[in-house]
């Protein structure tokens, strides 16, 4: 099945996953910034990778807007963010990402990625050392909130290639 892995990548991580997905699959794999340009119509399958933030996942309006123009084709979006796979938080944040009838005739999925502030855009960062000095500042944190705070208090990476199986095991049905 021809594919096509068009990514968008802040930090890189959602660029690691776009190229071992596209590797695994023999897919072309394209930066969101050229697949603007090109027609996406001769491809069978069109995944979209972007990272996530604040329980939203970044440049996911212009996938959805093409949603309707790729009708009949194998449609996956997968988000890279910093929480660990097993965060209750992430399959109502995907849920909410789509409506009823787009959520329909996609596939969506999470891959953990990390947090690296070194390659992180000013106003990212600037957010992130707000939520650290909200959580900071908190008292009575829950031990969840604790956790949360020790993580995001430096740069690390849990990305892994296995966390692409899912969306490979997708693209066979």
């Amino acid at each position: 099945m021809k594919t096509i892995v068009v990514y968008n990548s802040q930090t890189g991580f959602t660029e690691r996953y776009a190229k071992w997905i596209a590797e695994a699959a023999q897919a072309d794999c394209l930066p969101l910034s050229e697949a603007k340009k090109r027609d996406l119509a001769p491809y069978k399958a069109i995944i979209f990778g972007s990272w996530a933030c604040a329980g939203g996942i970044s440049k996911l309006n212009w996938f959805k807007s093409n949603m309707d123009k790729w009708a009949g084709r194998k449609l996956v979006v997968f988000c890279v963010g910093a929480s660990p796979m097993d965060s209750p938080d992430i399959a109502p944040a995907l849920r909410q990402s789509f409506t009823e009838s787009e959520f329909a005739k996609v596939k969506a999925f999470y891959c953990p990625g990390g947090l690296n502030y070194e390659k992180m855009s000013a106003p990212s960062r600037l957010m992130m050392k707000m939520f650290r000095k909200t959580l900071q500042a908190k008292k009575d944190k829950t031990e969840d909130q604790r956790e949360m705070l020790r993580i995001i208090s430096a740069s690390y990476d849990i990305s892994d290639r296995k966390y692409i199986q899912p969306i490979l095991e997708c693209l066979k049905d």
